[in-house]
């Protein structure tokens, strides 16, 4: 889908979510994947965290930044596999308000094309909650490529034509 050149680009601020009991920030090469392609399009990296495989601690995080005027968009990485650990869309579960159930679709979809049937073990998950855009990707840097360069990247992009997420931003806390 193209990108208007002629229209202005507004930056969203993007937070970041690292889900996972064996990484740090300094070993989380999908989290830093995902920072470099935030900031490449052109967004501003609100913040970037690391936080244990619990929906407590998950959902407290994302509670915190949906009421934080200075975060648009939230993206996490991790914690939507199927083991007794992965927990990050019971989380979203907890917070969200509306569901995007396309998002998670679209991803399995796009991923389908590289990895095949593995792609069923992803639980890819998006919705909104207070005004906030919550994107749930797998941890896997292939993973947060496809996310980002397949979906993420031209909803985020406010001249993406027919229409985008971006441009509903200021609408989001409409009642």
């Amino acid at each position: 889908m193209p990108i208007d050149e002629t229209l202005p680009f507004t930056p969203l601020r993007i937070a970041l979510l690292t889900v996972s009991d064996t990484r740090t920030l300094e070993t989380d090469e999908s989290g830093a994947i995902l920072e470099a392609r935030v900031r490449d399009a052109g967004h501003l990296v609100a913040a970037r965290e690391l936080v244990t495989d619990d929906a407590d601690v998950i959902a407290t995080r994302l509670d915190a930044w949906c009421d934080d005027q200075a975060v648009d968009v939230v993206v996490t990485t991790g914690g939507t596999g199927l083991t007794g650990r992965d927990v990050t869309p019971e989380a979203f579960a907890r917070v969200c308000e509306k569901e995007i159930p396309g998002f998670g679709e679209l991803f399995r979809w796009l991923s389908f094309q590289k990895i095949g049937t593995s792609t069923v073990q992803s639980r890819a998950t998006a919705g909104v909650a207070r005004g906030t855009y919550l994107f749930a990707l797998p941890g896997s840097k292939g993973a947060v490529k496809d996310g980002w360069d397949g979906i993420l990247r031209d909803q985020l992009d406010s001249r993406h034509r027919p229409c985008n997420f971006a441009e509903l931003v200021p609408r989001l806390r409409e009642r």
